[in-house]
């Protein structure tokens, strides 16, 4: 997906942009709406953030975020914009207990911070055709079967590939003493 941004950004790719629209906008309507909007402002607010991403696709910097976090933050913090200019509350009292409840504990942010450094330590160990793999679809936010066309392997071994690396994994993190810190 960050490819498709960068083609976005350096070409103004309209094929890429299409790609990114199809894929991301449906999901964004969906969070807003579980965020309380009513199925008109989500659509709104999505095509607004989508529009940003065609305008910004430059900004994005994959070294910080995956895309659909940052396009689901621009997509958040659209919504809080609207409702603040049409003069509503930003957030709603349910929203405020949802986030306050979400919100990341001190504890929990250095607990999630030595996690990811010893997911990505492991990650260093895998073969690199797994190590491809798995990054396409956990950071990339690639289906199965969009790996499987973009390099050019059948479905069974994308699929087979990732088993194998989450079970690599699971036995270098479980000897890490991180395995069932969830």
């Amino acid at each position: 997906m960050a490819e498709l941004v960068r083609r976005v950004a350096c070409a103004q790719d309209r094929a890429a942009f299409e790609e990114l629209f199809d894929h991301y906008a449906p999901r964004l309507a969906s969070y807003l709406q579980r965020l309380g909007a009513d199925e008109s402002l989500a659509e709104e607010v999505t095509q607004d953030a989508m529009l940003a991403l065609w305008r910004k696709a430059a900004l994005f910097d994959p070294a910080k975020s995956s895309v659909s976090t940052w396009l689901f933050r621009i997509a958040r913090n659209r919504r809080i914009d609207l409702l603040r200019r049409a003069g509503g509350t930003a957030v709603d009292l349910d929203d405020a207990i949802r986030l306050a409840c979400d919100a990341p504990k001190p504890d929990a942010e250095i607990a999630d911070r030595e996690r990811d450094m010893l997911v990505r330590r492991a990650m260093t160990d895998l073969p690199s055709d797994q190590q491809r793999l798995v990054r396409l679809a956990f950071f990339e936010g690639l289906s199965h079967s969009e790996i499987a066309a973009h390099q050019g392997l059948p479905l069974g071994t994308v699929k087979s590939r990732i088993r194998l690396a989450f079970g690599r994994l699971r036995r270098r993190l479980g000897s890490d003493g991180i395995a069932d810190a969830n």
